[in-house]
């Protein structure tokens, strides 16, 4: 077993065993960005989106789109509500910005790049995504898509153009130290799967992979392999496009039989700036990005999860759910209105019954749609819910079975006193919320299967549940809220998951907000 089962069972573990350092207080005052900056870059503003449906292959409208309903800024949050960053909100220095995407903290450390290839609408080179002004820095120009594609291998080689989405750990770790490992793989998830489910109503696939050789294109982001990590790549149809050229061999043609030097691989010159005077290192969150850095030739064979399928849900006899409500807004519009709920759950108004199975349908449909499973590949994700308030539907806590769409009961009676004494935090009270979803992975089975890049998988699945979420419970006109502050184990016993390889990694509030609450949101997009 490598290093990644390890972290695992210590990420599972905190809430009894704290992860050191114990008393580690973050510098609020010497926090980093919360973007990339590469001072001198030229920042090309991306056009006015693409409305309808992409026809099959991306443009760079539609691009642009994408881009501004997952990581770009589209307003400014002022509701009044009890998480514990209130008080500084309305300073300017530490706005809250709406973005379609969730984010762990709301750090949003995920860094986005265009590797745009020949046959594309810009020239060839790296493109770095500036959320706060909506445009692509260019930081390099040049061939570049052969060199992806390189690191790729050769059988995912695609159109030449490709997305790239990194991790500059600092940007999580300052807050969360060794635990921002776990943390940074959910929010690649979440990005993926904003993707997935914008560019699914357009037509238009997105299929990450994340087995590639990583050093490979550190290199040629220009980033120091042990301060940021490459987590996922997405080869983009492009319209019009042609495929990427195969890497240069160096062999020169002719009668004379000579050999020239290897020409230089691309690289990026220029470096981003950090704003933070004082840069720490976290031995373990170091060691587990040793452990999970990737190879294209460790990619998963095809059928290698198989053995990491979520098991059939356990329980008493089916209760059969209703079918699914129609969502009220589209995906675009309910990236728009997503939000956590902070404090603002109404327990006098339960849930529809109708509507809890739309969200949990979609929930548990969510992947992250990597090569590692393919089109058709197992479901590694399964789903528990404990009921304090949906309409026909007794309190308790029950399993979630996919394919008869039925609820399972698994612990009868009302479960909120479980739930609040086994949270953390005061920004949430869970009895008031109308159902809590818990979705768990079979973490060691996965690593098991795969090694321990694995590791990345499980928190990008995981992170594609927590968006599918809020964007299912904002298009039914719900309340949401995602939280990682609980005791893992505690959750484990309740559902009688002790003993076994199920992991829940989080826990996803649904409810009917408070009517009228003090608010003040200002729309930019």
């Amino acid at each position: 077993m490598g290093f990644a089962h390890d972290y695992a069972e210590a990420i599972m573990h905190r809430g009894r065993v704290p992860m050191e350092p114990v008393d580690f207080v973050p510098d609020w005052a010497d926090r980093p960005r919360d973007a990339k900056f590469y001072p001198g870059a030229e920042t090309l503003p991306l056009p006015e989106p693409e409305p309808g449906p992409g026809g099959g292959a991306f443009t760079l409208p539609l691009l642009s789109g994408m881009l501004r309903d997952s990581y770009g800024l589209t307003g400014r949050r002022l509701g009044v509500q009890a998480n514990t960053d209130l008080a500084a909100l309305p300073h300017y220095t530490h706005a809250n910005w709406s973005r379609g995407t969730a984010s762990g903290g709301g750090l949003y450390p995920v860094g986005v790049y265009w590797a745009a290839g020949r046959g594309g609408p810009l020239v060839p080179g790296v493109y770095h995504y500036a959320p706060h002004r909506h445009g692509l820095r260019r930081l390099s120009t040049g061939e570049v898509g052969a060199e992806v594609g390189g690191a790729l291998g050769t059988d995912l080689a695609g159109s030449g153009q490709y997305l790239i989405l990194s991790v500059k750990y600092w940007q999580n770790a300052f807050k969360y130290n060794n635990f921002s490992f776990h943390a940074v793989c959910m929010d690649v998830g979440t990005v993926l799967q904003t993707w997935r489910l914008w560019a699914g109503e357009r037509g238009l696939r997105i299929a990450p992979t994340l087995w590639f050789d990583e050093e490979r294109l550190a290199r040629l982001l220009g980033v120091v392999p042990r301060e940021e990590g490459i987590f996922a790549v997405v080869p983009l149809d492009w319209e019009g496009s042609e495929p990427a050229p195969a890497p240069a061999t160096g062999a020169v043609p002719g009668p004379i039989e000579r050999t020239a030097p290897p020409a230089p691989a691309p690289a990026v010159r220029h470096r981003d700036a950090e704003r933070s005077r004082t840069v720490l290192t976290f031995e373990t969150a170091g060691r587990i990005h040793t452990a999970t850095l990737g190879r294209a030739e460790d990619r998963p064979a095809p059928g290698a999860l198989d053995a990491a399928a979520a098991r059939p849900p356990a329980g008493a006899a089916p209760a059969p759910l209703p079918p699914p409500a129609p969502p009220v807004r589209d995906v675009t519009s309910a990236l728009r209105a997503r939000r956590s709920s902070f404090g603002r759950f109404d327990a006098t108004r339960a849930v529809a019954a109708d509507r809890l199975a739309a969200v949990l349908a979609d929930c548990a449909a969510a992947t992250v749609g990597s090569e590692a499973q393919g089109p058709d590949g197992p479901r590694l994700t399964s789903l528990y819910v404990f009921v304090n308030h949906v309409e026909g539907v007794e309190p308790g806590a029950y399993a979630y079975d996919p394919v008869g769409h039925a609820l399972r009961l698994v612990v009868p009676g009302p479960p909120g006193p479980f739930l609040q004494r086994n949270y953390f935090l005061a920004n949430y009270n869970l009895e008031q919320a109308g159902a809590v979803l818990v979705p768990t992975v079979r973490t060691a089975a996965v690593l098991d299967a795969v090694g321990d890049r694995g590791y990345r998988l499980v928190g990008a699945t995981v992170g594609a549940v927590a968006q599918t979420f809020y964007t299912s419970a904002a298009a039914h006109d719900l309340g949401a809220g995602v939280a990682l502050g609980f005791d893992n184990i505690s959750y484990a016993e309740e559902l009688g998951l002790a003993g076994t390889d199920e992991a829940a990694l989080l826990i996803m509030l649904l409810g009917h907000e408070r009517p009228r609450p003090a608010d003040f949101r200002h729309e930019i997009a």
